[in-house]
């Protein structure tokens, strides 16, 4: 897919947050010196696009250090947020990199229920196998009969086995089966779909950590990643899922998705600021081309309402 067509899908999925955001900063800005009364307005409308308070904070101190009572532009105020957002995303943008081994590498996915944890799991799936990878997938959240269909579903469309187990079935059991079977047909990739239910999280706690448990007497260095999946809907609310998915199964990596479903899309930011876990990939939409790397630059830029410049400079080539 071409650069340009990849910013679109961007550009499209981020509407919401550069609409709310670019738009009340054009008219915060209207005929104003940056004074101390513009300040707190601004500080303001980047809290209400979740960016969060000390992030918020932070940029308002370091906008009035540059720019006090000085003359300002939409433009370069929206180049100033991208640069200082763009700072705070690159240490943690990174791609989930994964490569044919000698060894199967086994991908947890963990979330709430309704984050979209299935759907970016087959996301992933298709995109590995179409470069060459053996795939192969495991419905571990043996509760929600709709769970496992929609991961069938996803393996037959594209001819990727899906292991199973009967509705209330051991998770844990079913785990280990899958990791068995996953290695002695020497996959490349297995991704474990897991249960979501924090009403519960007792419960839950103690069935993730039976799971890894398991894992570790197939492989011990299993699970090689494990990915936790944040709906962008939630806004703030995100914050605590990571806290409680970090105690419980040790995440080494963030998918946001939904960022096309709000206006919100500023809790990226806050989450990289405040966790530094990488983000491997954001959803803008429901295709499997929605599922995008990661960039720091274009995100940045799209999040305020700019073009990306490296897009820009791509496309004159």
């Amino acid at each position: 897919m071409s650069q340009k067509s990849l910013w679109g899908r961007l550009k499209s999925g981020l509407r919401k947050t550069s609409e709310q955001l670019g738009g009340q900063l054009r008219e915060l800005l209207k005929n104003r010196k940056l004074d101390a009364s513009t300040l707190d307005e601004f500080e303001d409308l980047l809290i209400q696009s979740d960016l969060g308070v000390k992030i918020s904070n932070r940029l308002r101190e370091s906008l009035s250090k540059q720019r006090l009572d000085q003359e300002i532009t939409d433009e370069g105020i929206k180049n100033f947020l991208a640069d200082e957002i763009e700072g705070i995303l690159k240490p943690v943008a990174t791609p989930l990199s994964l490569s044919k081994t000698e060894s199967t590498q086994v991908v947890l996915v963990v979330g709430v229920n309704g984050s979209g944890k299935t759907t970016t799991i087959s996301k992933f799936a298709k995109g590995w196998s179409e470069e060459g990878l053996k795939v192969e997938l495991v419905a571990c959240d043996t509760f929600r009969a709709a769970a496992v269909q929609q991961l069938q579903i996803w393996g037959g469309r594209l001819g990727i086995p899906v292991y199973t187990a009967p509705d209330g079935a051991d998770a844990a059991g079913l785990a280990f089966e899958a990791v068995t079977k996953a290695k002695a047909n020497k996959a490349d990739v297995l991704f474990i779909d897991t249960a979501g239910r924090l009403h519960n999280k007792e419960g839950l706690m103690n069935e993730l950590q039976k799971v890894i448990r398991v894992i570790k007497k197939v492989d011990e260095t299993a699970p090689h990643h494990t990915l936790l999946v944040l709906d962008a809907t939630t806004g703030q609310n995100a914050h605590s899922q990571v806290k409680i998915f970090k105690e419980m199964a040790g995440v080494t990596g963030l998918i946001v998705t939904k960022l096309d479903g709000t206006a919100k899309g500023g809790v990226v930011v806050s989450l990289a600021d405040q966790y530094g876990l990488p983000i491997h990939a954001i959803g803008v939409g429901e295709q499997a081309e929605d599922l995008q790397i990661f960039d720091a630059h274009d995100f940045a830029q799209t999040l305020v309402g700019l073009e990306p410049t490296k897009t820009l400079e791509k496309e004159m080539e």
